[in-house]
């Protein structure tokens, strides 16, 4: 099950940091459910993660490797000691691989546009709300011999 990684299956240009955590997690025999439970968060939480949505905080982190039984390293790059890679001639067929392989891509660019999205969002909210509360204040009397 375990052992080093000697191809690319899991490496950084090929697979995703929610691929490789959903590939240890089934490598281990446990459900999203089974896994949160363990590590004290949602099922959501776990869901997420493997979608590449969001990613666990460091101390997560280590205890997933451990849980896991794979390296800190190989789950966040997939270099060291992971998970064997499937035998899927399929997915090793040129043409396959390279649409997985910018599948996986865009997965991941999605994921950071959608970042930028929802922090020019929140400018505009604030932006939005300074506005309105500027235009609210009573406008002040000016004196009529000041003009």
């Amino acid at each position: 099950m375990h052992g080093a990684t000697g191809n690319a299956w899991y490496g950084a240009e090929t697979a995703t940091f929610g691929d490789r955590l959903a590939a240890a997690r089934e490598a281990s025999g446990m459900s999203q459910h089974d896994l949160a439970r363990r590590i004290g968060v949602r099922a959501k939480t776990v869901e997420q993660w493997e979608a590449d949505a969001s990613e666990p905080r460091a101390n997560r982190l280590q205890m997933l490797a451990g849980m896991l039984s794979v390296s800190l390293t190989w789950l966040l790059t997939g270099e060291g000691e992971g998970v064997l890679a499937p035998d899927d001639s399929a997915a090793t067929h040129p043409p396959i691989a390279e649409l997985l392989t910018e599948m996986r891509q865009l997965q991941t660019e999605i994921t950071q546009i959608a970042g930028r999205i929802g922090k020019i969002e929140k400018r505009l909210r604030q932006d939005f709300a300074d506005t309105s509360l500027r235009d609210a204040e009573p406008a002040t009397m000016v004196p009529e011999d000041a003009l």
